[in-house]
């Protein structure tokens, strides 16, 4: 369809439809205006978010990051003391921290 089709399925002025692709191309487009195209062009606008990522993986991390925050405090103390911990120790407290946290409401808080 050509922008001149376009504009009059819209009701607009020809030039709204350049100053539309530009807020396109500039990622400045507002969906009430891309709506307004969809429906110019009898077509249904679909807005999704895709998780880059699987969404357990995503709530993984994100408790990981939570849990070894969490234990900075206790890994500091425990080394003033001459109590730090093996690695493969704290591997086992961070895992178990981040189990803990993937139930919790507070998972996405950033305090």
């Amino acid at each position: 369809m050509s922008g001149g089709d376009l504009a009059r399925r819209m009701g607009v002025h020809p030039s709204r439809i350049s100053a539309i692709e530009r807020g396109e191309r500039e990622q400045t487009l507002k969906l009430d205006t891309l709506t307004r195209v969809a429906d110019a062009m009898q077509c249904e606008l679909v807005y999704a978010l895709i998780p880059r990522t699987s969404l357990d993986g995503i709530v993984a991390d994100q408790s990981r990051r939570r849990a070894v925050r969490h234990l900075r405090n206790v890994i500091a103390h425990s080394r003033l003391e001459d109590q730090e911990v093996t690695p493969d120790d704290l591997e086992a407290q961070i895992e178990d921290v981040a189990f803990e946290f993937r139930s919790r409401r507070d998972l996405w808080r950033t305090d």
